[in-house]
C-alpha cells in the first residue's frame, strides 16, 4: 500500500529533475530566446547577453541531451548550424512566461 508521503516524494523528485536542467544559469534565457524561433549560435550569443561561447556551447549540448532543443546542420555552402525548441521545449514556454510574470510582480530588480 502506498504511503501518505509517496505522492509528495514523486513530486519532489520531478521538481528536482526539472531544476537539474532549468536551474542552471542561462538555460531559461536560452530556451526563452529560442521561443522566438530557430536561431544560430551567433544569434543566441547576442540574444543572451553576458554568456561566453564555451558556456553557451555547453548549455546547448545539455539542453539537446535533455530533449528540449534540437540541433540542425545545413550542409550549405556555407555550413549552417541552427537550434530550435523541440515539442518538449515549446511546452516550457507558457511556464517560462508565468515565471517571468511572477518575478515581475514579486521580486525586486537587483540594484548594481
Amino acid at each position: 500500500m502506498p504511503e501518505a508521503g509517496d505522492d509528495l516524494n514523486r513530486c519532489d523528485a520531478a521538481v528536482t529533475l526539472a531544476f537539474s536542467v532549468l536551474g542552471k544559469r542561462w538555460n531559461g534565457m536560452i530556451l526563452s530566446s529560442l521561443g522566438n524561433g530557430p536561431s544560430t549560435f551567433v544569434a543566441l550569443r547576442r540574444a543572451v547577453a553576458g554568456i561566453s561561447d564555451t558556456v553557451l556551447s555547453d548549455r546547448l549540448g545539455e539542453l539537446t541531451d535533455a530533449g528540449l532543443v534540437a540541433r540542425a546542420v545545413d550542409a550549405g555552402p556555407p555550413v549552417t548550424v541552427s537550434y530550435a525548441l523541440t515539442d518538449g521545449g515549446r511546452g516550457l514556454l507558457p511556464i517560462l512566461d508565468q515565471l517571468g510574470a511572477w518575478a515581475s510582480a514579486t521580486l525586486e530588480a537587483p540594484t548594481r
